[in-house]
């Protein structure tokens, strides 16, 4: 079959936008990538998302710079993202916050699991149940029996309504019919030193925030979130070996606007697997109570779709909003 010059031409055309794509995706990064934070600066997912960008940056021989835009539990920056070009130089640190907010806000302005590509996830997080040592409760069955037999009168502390802590103990009563009266503080440093006092007796604590007091005798640690137990508490059971089937675990990673060329999203899902597999990366953030969490960008677009499901579950249940 001889093809008309106009037919060859109309081929050529049609093609293109495929060969540019796929030649700014072989030369991508050509200048410095933005890497939007939607917290403030000094918390896990700045650093983190640091962390993770100084490797990229080294590995690329471009800056890969962190802007902070904190507000609204990180949907000041996923919107900001949401609506920008899909050219792989606007990046964001994702995390499970961006899976809860799906549910806890009622009027968002994008949809993260259609709006937002994930690349790949970076570190995955323990929580662990504490109490004040005046609670008479040695063991996650102890503390069941004894909210059972004193239901509304064990007070749970939180860093704010609709945080990990919030629903880690949300989770745990559903599973259990237990009743706790939940305190949200306005951080996690109140929440910690309200724990403390004993203005409160139980939190399902970030296990980095908690260890060094759980080791001095000041907090007693009943069981930590994770499906299995942890390295830094070997002695502490995971709260599924009471609780079957418990599990509730923090995650962060990157995204980009859907539209993003795939040949970009691979590059960068690569480089990240190198950043964790480095040593020095891996030190230091085990050394900060985390674990690496590396997966392809079809396994973080699953694990994100699961804990959506699942959070929005339990948030329903529970009737939070924080419109």
């Amino acid at each position: 079959m001889t093809l008309s010059r106009r037919h060859v031409l109309s081929l050529a055309v049609t093609a293109l936008p495929v060969f540019v794509r796929g030649a700014a995706a072989q030369g991508y990064p050509e200048r410095p990538v933005r890497v939007v934070v939607g917290f403030p600066a000094g918390g896990s997912v700045d650093i983190f998302a640091r962390l993770v960008a100084q490797s990229l940056s080294e590995q690329f021989g471009q800056p890969f710079v962190i802007e902070n835009r904190p507000g609204a539990s990180g949907n000041t920056a996923t919107e900001a993202l949401a609506r920008s070009v899909p050219d792989g130089y606007m990046l964001l640190a994702v995390g499970v916050n961006n899976a809860t907010n799906a549910a806890l806000y009622d009027n968002l302005k994008f949809d993260f699991l259609r709006d937002i590509v994930p690349i790949a996830s970076t570190v995955r997080g323990v929580g662990v149940l504490v109490v004040n040592p005046a609670v008479p409760a040695a063991s996650t069955a102890e503390f069941i029996a004894y909210a059972r037999a004193n239901p509304g009168k064990i007070n749970m502390a939180s860093s704010g309504t609709g945080t990990p802590q919030h629903l880690y103990g949300e989770l745990f009563m559903q599973m259990t019919g237990v009743r706790m009266v939940h305190v949200p503080y306005r951080g996690s440093p109140q929440s910690l030193t309200g724990l403390l006092g004993g203005e409160v007796q139980a939190m399902f604590d970030t296990l980095s925030t908690s260890i060094e007091h759980i080791k001095a005798g000041r907090l007693r640690a009943l069981g930590v979130t994770s499906a299995t137990r942890v390295e830094n508490l070997p002695d502490v059971p995971a709260l599924g070996e009471a609780v079957p089937g418990y599990e509730a675990t923090s995650w962060q990673g990157f995204g980009a606007p859907n539209g993003t060329p795939g040949e970009i999203v691979e590059k960068l899902n690569r480089a990240i697997g190198l950043a964790l597999a480095d040593a020095t990366v891996k030190t230091r953030i085990e050394a900060l109570g985390y674990s690496p969490f590396a997966t392809s960008p079809a396994q973080f677009r699953q694990h994100i779709a699961d804990e959506t499901a699942k959070w929005g579950k339990v948030i329903r249940a529970a009737n939070i909003h924080l419109n």
